[in-house]
């Protein structure tokens, strides 16, 4: 099979032999993709039948989520026929070569004795509005409480996790239950949280022979796994389990994390890029050999060599998390050489953060990288205690809101305008999950900045979704973490001192060292910060390094004393 690219150059030919487009979206670890394009697409009768009558196109989904999010089924494989401006038609998931020969058939034909019926159809329908304009609503309590109980109801009372036929982590509805917990004394939140990481850690979805974990579950004991190992949901599990440990002191938290760790540098690491491949391939029969001997042996699955923004972003926060964690210092060179590859490979201040990398730099300003990468260089400056990842994270910012803001309904949409765009790429839309991503970034950016027009963007996005936020499902919990943090604002430890003194890196180890549902931590160097330190309030100080803990327009503490840093971070989350 001969596959085309999505370009302009396709659908030209699409339009000149007038026939429809076969799109086949997968992805490089999909074992079905896999199986789909060797057994079904190669027998010689389909791949007849597409060669005379279809234009084929064939798109990783991981390298274009834009043309995921537009045409897949919700999974993969996903075969879609489109007309030749981009436009759906059909699409349909696996099927077997004798399934899929009478498909083509009918859907060619019907082309073929319709196609001027069916663009006028599609393009009115194209015409139309999909949703209505929804009104901005408030950002209150009662939005976060309903979260929480929506987010209670529907997990698994006897494993944890949320689902019944594909068991997936939901990182997210994770992270908001332990945030509840930390902050009410929810007991239900905090069994659910053990619950659903004793489950997947003692699940068959855990590799206990080399760590990390596999894409998702088909039982709801978290066994019968999907067993490629992606980058984003080992890095986001790395970080829950990170979390409870912080949290509750369980030490099966910690090895589960250290596992995780331990395959991401030595599977996933590109040594001559200091970033992170995307995935490792599926291999069941590798998967179920016990011992590293074993599996040497019958040799490891090959992995994706490409370098994603978003993916790689949350490695960054991962793996400064780790660092405070751990007390591995070396963690945090990794996460600096990573973050500081996506900044020189990946970004530049007029088209933002390219989507990936294969050895150069691809499909620039979507959403999703650009939220997350700002997110890693907020965490550059609390982790590090550096501010010249400030400047980075500043004008992410900016060239965001001003190319990506949906002015109409609020917040941001997820791609940038095109206007050569094909079919449903010329619809933007606004994932609610990346925008509160983003506003949690915008949140953090203010307080690290002490500027308070990123909070007020942030609120405003936050609000765009705040009158239909019940029909996003379980991705709601991510939402609600971002609300809490406006109304709830993080406790903001602010160390002023020399930088490089011991004095002031030993009192921002100590903020970042104990568990603390919502906080920001960051170093002020009077000698070089004098803009910022204004813009703080704080005096210059003098004598050596001070640490000062506000929270919204109160001020609490100031202390020289790394040890009474746990003790009054407690005392301020708690409002006491």
């Amino acid at each position: 099979m001969q596959w085309r690219e999505w370009s302009d150059e396709s659908f030209a030919t699409a339009r000149e032999r007038s026939a429809p487009v076969l799109l086949f979206l997968g992805a490089s670890w999909c074992r079905f993709c896999k199986e789909l394009d060797e057994l079904v697409l190669a027998d010689e009768r389909v791949a007849r039948v597409i060669h005379e009558r279809f234009v084929p196109i064939r798109v990783d989904k991981d390298r274009r989520p834009d043309i995921d999010a537009r045409y897949s089924k919700g999974g993969w494989p996903t075969i879609a026929y489109l007309d030749d401006q981009g436009e759906l038609i059909a699409s349909d998931a696996y099927l077997e070569a004798e399934e899929l020969l009478p498909r083509l058939e009918l859907i060619a034909n019907y082309y073929a004795q319709n196609r001027a019926e069916l663009k006028r159809r599609l393009t009115e329908a194209g015409e139309r509005p999909t949703t209505l304009r929804r009104p901005r609503g408030e950002l209150s309590r009662e939005l976060v409480d309903w979260v929480a109980k929506t987010v209670l109801e529907t997990a698994d009372p006897t494993f944890g996790g949320w689902g019944r036929e594909h068991k997936f982590p939901h990182f997210e509805a994770i992270d908001f239950a332990l945030i509840r917990w930390s902050q009410t004394g929810d007991e239900a939140m905090r069994k659910l949280v053990l619950r659903t990481l004793r489950g997947m850690q003692q699940g068959e979805i855990h590799d206990k022979v080399e760590g990390g974990f596999y894409r998702y579950a088909t039982q709801p004991d978290w066994s019968r796994p999907h067993y490629e190992k992606m980058l984003d949901s080992n890095a986001q599990r790395l970080f829950s389990y990170l979390e409870a440990y912080q949290a509750f002191g369980e030490t099966s938290f910690k090895k589960t994390a250290e596992g995780i760790l331990d395959w991401m540098v030595s599977t996933l690491l590109d040594r001559e890029t200091a970033a992170f491949k995307g995935s490792q391939d599926a291999s069941p029969s590798y998967a179920h050999l016990a011992t590293r001997a074993a599996r040497k042996e019958l040799g490891a699955p090959d992995c994706d060599p490409t370098i994603f923004a978003n993916w790689n972003a949350i490695a960054v926060s991962s793996l400064f998390k780790a660092a405070a964690v751990l007390g591995q210092e070396e963690l945090d060179v990794l996460a600096l050489h990573c973050l500081d590859f996506v900044l020189e490979e990946l970004y530049d201040e007029r088209h933002g953060v390219y989507h990936y990398w294969d050895g150069t730099y691809h499909l620039p300003g979507m959403l999703a990288d650009q939220a997350y990468t700002l997110r890693a260089l907020v965490d550059a400056v609390q982790f590090s205690g550096e501010t010249r990842y400030l400047e980075h994270a500043r004008s992410l910012a900016a060239s965001t809101i001003e190319t990506l803001s949906n002015d109409e309904e609020g917040g941001f949409w997820d791609l940038r305008s095109d206007p050569k765009a094909h079919g449903g790429l010329k619809r933007r839309t606004r994932s609610i999950l990346e925008n509160a991503v983003m506003a949690e970034a915008l949140v953090r950016l203010a307080l690290v900045s002490h500027e308070n027009d990123w909070m007020a963007k942030a609120r405003e996005t936050l609000e765009s979704f705040a009158s239909d936020y019940k029909r996003y499902g379980h991705l709601v919990a991510g939402y609600a973490r971002a609300v809490d943090l406006v109304l709830q604002p993080p406790v903001h430890v602010i160390v002023v001192g020399p930088r490089d003194a011991n004095e002031t890196t030993t009192l921002r180890r100590a903020a970042l060292a104990p568990y603390v549902a919502s906080r920001v931590v960051q170093v002020i160097d009077p000698a070089v910060d004098g803009a910022l330190l204004e813009r703080s309030g704080l005096p210059r100080g003098e004598g050596g390094a001070r640490a000062f803990l506000r929270r919204g327009r109160e001020s609490y503490a100031e202390t020289a004393d790394p040890a009474r840093l746990p003790a009054l971070l407690a005392r301020i989350e708690r409002g006491s």
